[in-house]
């Protein structure tokens, strides 16, 4: 019987990966702050092409788009562009500019 933490961590740690494996870490988390005022948490993952937010409450999977410049994510009448200069978000007509915070 084990009774350490650690050893029980090790044994369900190695566990997990013998039997499926643990959930996909994220590679990069941000929260954005919005100069409308609103925020915004996005994740990006390293086996998914996808933006996913966090926004108004939902969370949201922003599938990537075509993009001369930068980086452009769209679905359902939200777009969040990535460019080197700036980072928007566009809901609806409402376009706004967005910073990390």
């Amino acid at each position: 019987m084990l009774v350490d933490g650690k050893r029980i961590f090790v044994v369900v740690f190695g566990t997990a990966i013998i039997f499926g494996g643990l959930p996909a870490a994220a590679q990069t988390f941000s929260t954005y702050r919005c100069q409308d005022g609103s925020e915004f948490v996005a994740a990006f993952y390293r086996e998914d092409t996808r933006a996913h937010l966090q926004l108004d409450g939902k969370a949201i999977a922003l599938p990537k788009r075509v993009s001369l410049s930068g980086s452009r994510y769209a679905k359902g009448g939200v777009t969040l562009r990535i460019t080197k200069t700036g980072t928007t978000l566009k809901r609806g007509k409402q376009l706004t500019e967005c910073k990390v915070q």
